[in-house]
Parts: structure tokens; sequence; C-alpha cells
């Protein structure tokens, strides 16, 4: 009896007359190597369920969390807005990839080497297209829009309100509660002045320059014509350095000055006084555009293109000492009606865990690729065909890939639709 049960311990490792498992036999029907994969799929899969989870507490406990139509919505070569579109490209090209892994799995199954080979490779090619996507997504937020991981350049109104403009009146583009914004940022070193004294009170041009007032302008020959006429020579040297005395002189006065000017010398100072303020309302209108026809996010023209002398607090924003220009707004609704404030930064969390999350998923892309490299010059070179196991490493490799695209299925709901 003893003896029967020996050999058929030997000759069956399957199962034992109760249904257990004896060993030396596969107990899911699975490899070694296939069986740890799938332990170390889930394990992965806890790690980015955390971080989402994460995401998703933060992003619905602020107000202020930027929109994802807004912050992603510029397109390579496309001007405007373009919501999500290029995400979905991104997304479009890896779900594809998944799609040709499949084919790669099937033909290590029938052992079609060439096959494989073919197919592995547009899979790699589906990974570095993602890969490149993702680059430029990360190069657009980082140089254009220069969001960092400790910086949230989005922002979302909380309440409606008016901008100011150049004068610190108010413009005639207004908000309402849950509008988007992008504060821009200026090249502090390409507009250093180290003998300019900012008073942050001036109004400025598109090229950083301080935009003389309309009386500034004529203010020497003014100076001139009264030194002449003056009897009292110390008076009219007074008049001539103090621009400050200038510019609160009576109205009266400076009529009779002007009225002095002869002919065409008169008109044309009146002329050039015209162009000064036609250019000031040009550019306080060209302030107020908070989109633009290159970038939705007025990268390009508008008020990104409204350079500042340097930080300071001026009448229509304050740039602080990074170079963010954080555009004014007069409230105009809610408890704060009638207050000015300016734009404040979003919440510091959301560029912190895009970076982290996408970029986690993209290292696992990245790897995942040198895998598929590796594994299709094997394929090439017949070993996984001398083993007689159907290319078993091509679908453990298969597996992981489509892990990798379920989990950007999760980050594009989460992250780009939530």
């Amino acid at each position: 009896m003893a003896t029967d049960t020996l050999d058929k311990s030997h000759t069956d490792h399957s199962t034992t007359e109760n249904g257990s498992w004896e060993g030396a036999a596969y107990p899911f029907k699975v490899g070694y190597g296939k069986l740890m994969i799938w332990y170390f799929l889930l394990s992965d899969a806890f790690t980015f369920a955390g971080f989402l989870i994460a995401y998703g507490t933060l992003r619905f406990s602020s107000d202020t969390w930027p929109v994802p139509d807004f912050v992603f919505s510029t397109f390579p070569f496309l001007g405007g807005n373009n919501p999500l579109l290029f995400v979905t490209l991104m997304t479009f090209v890896l779900l594809f990839s998944s799609y040709t892994m499949i084919r790669a799995v099937q033909e290590g199954h029938r052992e079609n080497r060439k096959g494989v080979v073919k197919w592995m490779a547009l899979t790699i090619l589906g990974g570095l297209g993602f890969l490149g996507c993702q680059a430029w997504e990360w190069t657009t937020l980082i140089s254009g829009e220069h969001m960092t991981v400790s910086t949230d350049p989005f922002g979302r109104h909380t309440e409606g309100g008016i901008y100011l403009g150049l004068n610190g009146e108010e413009s005639d583009e207004s908000f309402v509660e849950g509008d988007s914004y992008l504060i821009h940022r200026m090249d502090l070193s390409a507009h250093a002045d180290p003998g300019h004294e900012d008073s942050g009170t001036g109004s400025h041009g598109e090229e950083g320059n301080i935009v003389a007032h309309p009386a500034q302008e004529t203010e020497s020959s003014l100076g001139e014509i009264e030194g002449t006429a003056a009897e009292n020579n110390s008076s009219a040297g007074t008049l001539q350095s103090d621009s400050v005395g200038l510019h609160q002189e009576d109205s009266t006065v400076k009529q009779s000055v002007i009225a002095r000017e002869q002919g065409a010398a008169g008109e044309g100072t009146s002329h050039s006084s015209g162009e000064q303020e036609a250019t000031h309302d040009e550019h306080a209108t060209q302030n107020n555009e908070h989109a633009t026809k290159d970038d939705a996010h007025g990268t390009e023209d508008g008020h990104a293109a409204h350079h500042y002398p340097g930080p300071g607090d001026y009448p229509d924003a304050v740039v602080d000492e990074n170079g963010y220009i954080h555009r004014k707004y007069i409230v105009a609704s809610g408890e704060n009606t009638g207050l000015i404030k300016s734009e404040a930064f979003g919440p510091k969390a959301f560029g912190a865990l895009f970076f982290f999350i996408t970029g986690f998923h993209g290292f696992h892309v990245f790897s995942g690729v040198i895998f598929l490299f590796i594994i299709m010059i094997n394929v090439m070179s017949g070993i996984y065909i001398a083993r007689r196991n159907k290319n078993e490493m091509v679908e453990k490799i298969g597996l992981y890939w489509h892990f990798v695209d379920l989990v950007w299925v999760f980050v594009f709901l989460v992250f780009y639709l939530i």
C-alpha cells in the first residue's frame, strides 16, 4: 500500500485523493516567471492607486484647482484653444501599441520569428512616440508656461471681477467665478537696468521702457520758451530742471506758454502728443487681452507681451521677485466687492503631483521600451524558439506593457478628464 502511494506520488504530482496539491507542478497552470510578473504588476497597481487616490483627494478639496481643459489646451503647430487634443493623441499612440503587442504575442505562440520581430518593433515605435509626446508636453509646461514642482501658475477665480488697465482704472476685460487664468512670467535678465530705480507708478511700453506722458515730450521746449519770457532767470531754471513742478503747473499757465509757440512748431507739438496718447491707448488695449491668436494661454501677445522694468507694484499688476506677473483686478461680486486684488498662484500640489505621477508612468514606459528591445534582439537570435516554450518571454513583456497602458487610462481619466 505504501509502495502504491509512493508510486502514485511520482506519477501524479498534481493532486492527491483529497484534492490537495503535492508540488512539482504549476499550481495555477502558469509558469514561475509569469506568476512573478503578476505579483509585480499587482504591487505596482497598488502604488499607482495610492498616487491617484491622493491626487483625487487634493483635487476635490481645493476651490482653485486648475481646470484640465485650460491647462492642457496646446498642440504643436496649431494655434488657438485645443482642449485635451494633444493628450488624446498621446493616449491613442499608447493604446495602439497595445494592439501591436497583442499581435507580437500571437506570432510568438505560432513561433513565427519574423512576425514577432515586426510587431515588437512597431510596439517600440509606439512607446517612443508616447515618450516624445510627453517630452513635448513637459517642455511646454516648464519652459513655455513656467510650471514647476513647487510653482503652479495656473489658477481659477473664486469671485467675479474686472481687470485693471495700465492706468490703474477698470478695463473692459472682466471675468466670473470659476474662470481660469495663467500667470505669465517675464525674463528679468533681459530687462535689468542697473541705473534705473523703479517707482512702480509709471506706464510701461512693450519693450519694458517707460512710456512718457504727453506733457513730458514738450517739457524741454516749454522750459526754453518760459526761460526766454520770464523776468526771473532763477525761476526759469527751476522750471527747466524740475519736471515734477512742470507737471503740477496750473493749466492756464501751460495754455499761455503753448499759445506763444508759432505756426508749425505748435502744430507739431500737438501732433506728437496725440501720437503718444494713441500709442498709450494701444498698449493699454493690447495688455487687456488675456488670450491671443497664437496661444490659448497668451504666451505670445497680449498681456504676456507687456514687459515691466523689474519686480514691483504697478497700477495694473504686481511683478514678484521671480518675474511672475500677477494681474490686478477689482472684485465685482461677493463680500469683497470693491477690493483690489491680484492673481494668486494655484495649488502647489498640482505641479508636484503632475510631474511625479506622469513622470513615474513615463519611467515605466521607458523601461518597457528597453525590455522590448532586448527581448526583440533575443527573438531574432532564436533563443526562445530553442527553449520550446512558445516565446513565453514575449508574453511576459506583453503583460507588463498592457499594464502600463491600462495605468495610463486611469491617469488620463483622473488627471485630464476629471
